[in-house]
């Protein structure tokens, strides 16, 4: 069994120092399904003995598939959070150190996928890129029937998805992959949440040009697929070595004309990077110059983030992954590529993940996320992504400072804002007037409504639930801010589409003589998402706001 790039050795980090280069002026393309927007690759490889898969057998978990797994033989690096699941299947690893039963989940079940794509949608993460291996082997089966679960699991949460082609030891590529995307995988392109750029259907090949044995096409072979999809009126990714620009260490010569001849390029990155000292290295030796040169030939770039492997201590409950999202972004990179999804085999798997020692199997040796002594929650790295993905798209500022918060189980610290910073949204705005400027911290920029149109309403995710007993909400403390009464109702929620009543609607005295702030008793629930729907307002008819505050 090969794990492909998964497996691929660390290339040296110290490249010629090119010095940083402006940022571009603009992007090749305009936003689209994957041009500012955040991309997560998808493996949907593991499968389970008993799932009914055509495999029967533990696709990926284990070494030998017709084994449960344990160790030593095990092929997984870290233990996912399983709890969200329906249906998963017994291994053969000691229980879980609270004493729940070992097991794992199967991406042949349908209930998998639609929870993977529901953890997406809550997380903003906007398409998945689905990863296909040689479908003309004995995995081709349920490889098929994955993709078909994927189809509607996007088309339900609303996410995007794109078929991702991996070549390594695909002896027969070049007339194979032809053959399956015109049998099989082209009808998915009819699917209104297949991933389309430029209005055209995304699809990528990831492998062109690697100085490894598991491809050792030239380049005639790989420009002669890259020209065949473009020829279908495709929007063709490449997913490149580290060093592709300079045909040096992990890439292959030769290939200068086939990378620069794909409408995007997404350099690989996993084994190269490991602190956040690297990620600053690559922003100056790598991707800024990666990103000139993409600029100046009108092609778009997606660079790569990873969360760190989990068992390698790399993560450092989450600044590892924060520092590339700041450096990506400061770049101006025209999309992000998250690896991986689901990549346990690595341990850089940003879905849900065991959070401490009490959820992975006993004497397994596997690390949780606390690891480094910080607790966080199993869907940290899916909410670090979403707070990423919003960095990105202009929804909070750029900041060095990782916003997410990373934690487990209880509510924060009671004299905590757990507003401060958070992402928002709102009905409308006058003018530059965003709903940011309520959780800026600064009492002197405000959001406003558009005028004339009650009801409007403002909202905060703090991005994991907490048992809220206090909102303090505030106008700037300005004399200029004559009194008056605003009336709003403040509810919360879970997931951000069905909202309960945290207080019911009241009118609120704002005096600047008194602070121009009022606090509002909340009855303690967990929810994650706090909307205000302001209905009146004597001073001004919008709704008003320079400060919400929210505590536990």
């Amino acid at each position: 069994m090969s794990l492909s790039r998964r497996t691929l050795l660390s290339t040296a980090l110290a490249t010629p120092a090119l010095g940083l280069l402006p940022a571009p002026a603009h992007a090749a393309s305009p936003p689209g399904d994957v041009v500012g927007k955040i991309t997560v690759g998808y493996q949907g490889w593991f499968a389970c003995r008993g799932d009914g898969s055509p495999i029967d057998g533990w696709w990926h978990w284990n070494d030998d598939w017709s084994q449960p797994p344990a160790p030593p033989t095990s092929s997984i690096v870290a233990w996912p959070d399983v709890r969200d699941y329906t249906r998963t299947y017994q291994t053969a690893f000691a229980n879980l150190g609270d004493g729940r039963p070992a097991t794992l989940f199967s991406h042949y079940d349908r209930q998998t996928v639609d929870v993977h794509f529901q953890w997406m949608r809550d997380n903003n993460i906007d398409t998945a890129a689905l990863q296909r291996f040689n479908p003309t082997g004995g995995e081709g089966p349920i490889r098929d029937a994955v993709t078909a679960h994927v189809r509607p699991a996007a088309e339900a949460t609303g996410r995007k998805f794109y078929i991702m082609y991996d070549v390594t030891n695909w002896t027969n590529m070049q007339s194979e992959i032809k053959t399956d995307w015109l049998d099989k995988m082209s009808a998915y392109t009819s699917s209104p949440a297949y991933a389309r750029q430029n209005g055209k259907p995304v699809v990528c090949v990831w492998g062109f040009g690697f100085n490894d044995p598991g491809r050792p096409f030239g380049p005639e072979p790989c420009q002669d697929v890259i020209n065949w999809f473009k020829a279908r009126g495709c929007y063709v990714i490449g997913g490149v070595p580290t060093h592709w620009r300079l045909e040096i260490e992990d890439s292959r010569q030769g290939f200068a004309g086939v990378y620069r001849s794909f409408d995007m390029i997404s350099p690989w990155m996993v084994g190269r990077i490991g602190t956040p000292a690297d990620t600053d290295r690559f922003h100056t030796n790598v991707n800024s110059p990666d990103q000139a040169e993409c600029d100046a030939r009108g092609i778009d770039y997606q660079p790569c983030v990873l969360p760190g492997d989990v068992g390698s201590r790399q993560r450092l409950h989450g600044d590892f992954m924060w520092r590339q999202f700041y450096n990506m972004v400061r770049l101006g990179a025209q999309g992000i590529y998250i690896s991986m999804f689901d990549e346990f085999n690595e341990g850089n798997q940003i879905c849900k993940t065991a959070e401490t020692l009490a959820d992975v199997p006993v004497d397994s040796g596997y690390l949780a996320l606390d690891e480094d002594g910080t607790r966080c929650s199993a869907d940290y790295y899916l909410r670090l992504t979403g707070d990423g993905g919003r960095m990105l798209k202009g929804q909070i500022a750029l900041t060095a400072t990782r916003p997410t918060q990373p934690w487990i189980g209880g509510p924060p610290t009671p004299g905590v804002d757990l507003a401060v910073g958070r992402p928002t949204a709102q009905s409308s705005q006058t003018q530059h007037y965003g709903s940011g400027f309520a959780v800026d911290n600064d009492p002197h920029s405000y959001w406003e409504s558009a005028n004339n149109a009650f009801p409007q309403w403002i909202q905060v995710d703090l991005g994991t639930a907490a048992a809220l007993r206090r909102a303090v909400l505030a106008l700037p403390p300005n004399p200029a801010w004559g009194r008056r009464t605003q009336t709003v109702t403040i509810e919360g929620s879970t997931n951000g589409q069905t909202f309960s009543p945290l207080a019911q609607s009241t009118g609120y005295v704002f005096d600047p003589a008194t602070g121009n702030s009022a606090a509002v008793p909340l009855p303690g629930n967990q929810v994650r998402h706090v909307r205000l729907t302001f209905t009146g307002n004597t001073g001004w008819p919008a709704g008003q706001l320079s400060g919400l505050k929210l505590y536990t």
